[in-house]
């Protein structure tokens, strides 16, 4: 018998806020998260802007020895699920930590790290290296170090699908929570690419906007876009069994309902302009939670603001949800955070959960103009109250990996 898994903790620091309620807020009113880099002299590459977390002190958090030991994705991480942990009221006294995992994934790990230590090594030998180098940049690392820091003994596991990988790793933690193996579940992701290398090498291979226009260069299915911004950060969220969450008075969100994964087996960087693989996962999602196309309100969608992901991405809509695609509230809130990478599906499934529970749709800002491909409700502008019973949201990586998730609103 399937189990009801519902959604008892959230946490999240990004470029929209250091809190979940920061991120919401400023989503809801259509807060630009993107600006001028800060975090390194920008004089090294073409590109000048990003979505950098604001305003936190990591040194006051982690203190100045962790911080030197701890990858900047891995912090994130930390960051965000502190703050799940805490919202959820969990006491770890009181549970069953063999029955709780940690899945928690980021595409590309402790990528600063890494840039540092080859420096090092170029500069000074490589015996000289830190030897936290490698337990600081392994992807699954954030995952191990979330373990040790609450003691949750049942399986953690990274999910490494570039910017699919929280989208896959919440999917992974709601199918064990529901199939009976878990009773609990820490997942989300995490990213810190935002350093010389990470930009410089997705600029080289064409996938950002070179405009360094804060206010029209992360403009989600604009007729314009030219590619992504780049943004950092970690959203974690707390699954639940049901009754579990019910026996112990937990606050809940919302209830996760369904999950699809598939992968286009097409190019390691281009989607498949048919749109086969992101058509069947959403509706791989739909079927799996037992509702309806019509049920569904809300998408919010991969929409990265490259030329080929939009139009394929609307193009999958389109198809999986036949006329109903005309009907739905659609945004891309990576025109405010920019694109998280590996840890963009946690946040983004935050949106869709609190969607559900505010019954209100987050917008997608600075996109002005739109072809006759793009032609569905992106939400534009300015966001809108709607009810909203159902969302999903939708991840697609490089390597043609897709994930969607769905969630519904909570009535008991």
């Amino acid at each position: 018998m399937r189990r009801r898994v519902v959604i008892t903790g959230l946490g999240a620091i990004t470029p929209l806020g250091n809190t979940v309620e920061e991120n919401w807020k400023n989503a809801m009113a259509g807060k630009n998260g993107i600006d001028y880099i800060k975090g390194y002299n920008s004089d090294l590459t073409d590109i000048k802007i990003a979505g950098e977390v604001k305003d936190f002190d990591f040194v006051e958090f982690f203190g100045r020895k962790q911080v030197k030991r701890l990858d900047k994705f891995v912090q994130f991480g930390m960051i965000a699920s502190k703050e799940a942990i805490e919202d959820s009221g969990l006491d770890f006294d009181k549970i069953d930590r063999d029955r709780m995992g940690v899945y928690y994934g980021s595409g590309i790990g402790g990528l600063e790290t890494i840039a540092e230590q080859e420096d090092k090594a170029k500069a000074r030998g490589y015996d000289r290296l830190s030897p936290f180098f490698i337990p600081s940049s392994i992807i699954n690392i954030a995952a191990g170090n979330l373990a040790i820091e609450y003691g949750i003994t049942g399986p953690a596991l990274s999910s490494v699908t570039a910017c699919a990988s929280a989208a896959n790793s919440i999917g992974e933690a709601f199918r064990a929570i529901r199939d009976g193996y878990l009773e609990l579940a820490l997942t989300g992701g995490t990213e810190a690419s935002v350093i010389p290398l990470g930009i410089g090498g997705f600029n080289v291979m064409m996938a950002l906007n070179k405009s360094n226009d804060i206010n029209y260069s992360s403009i989600p299915f604009d007729k314009n876009r030219s590619g992504f911004v780049m943004g950092e950060g970690a959203a974690t969220l707390i699954l639940e069994e049901y009754e579990h969450a019910i026996a112990r008075g937990a606050k809940i969100y919302g209830e996760m309902i369904g999950y699809g994964a598939t992968c286009d087996a097409y190019h390691i960087t281009g989607p498949d302009p048919e749109a086969t693989g992101a058509k069947k996962c959403m509706e791989m999602a739909v079927n799996d939670a037992g509702i309806k196309f019509t049920d569904v309100d809300y998408i919010n969608a991969h929409g990265t603001s490259t030329p080929l992901n939009d139009k394929t991405e609307s193009l999958a809509i389109k198809k999986a949800f036949n006329e109903h695609a005309y009907n739905l509230s659609i945004s891309s809130t990576k025109s405010m955070t920019g694109h998280l990478l590996g840890a963009s599906g946690a946040i983004e499934s935050i949106f869709c959960i609190l969607a559900t529970k505010y019954n209100f749709v987050p917008p997608t800002i600075n996109s002005k103009e739109f072809d006759e491909s793009m032609n569905l409700d992106y939400t534009v502008g300015v966001g809108k109250e709607k009810i909203v019973n159902v969302a999903i949201s939708n991840s697609l990586g490089f390597g043609g990996h897709n994930a969607t998730v769905a969630f519904k609103k909570y009535r008991g």
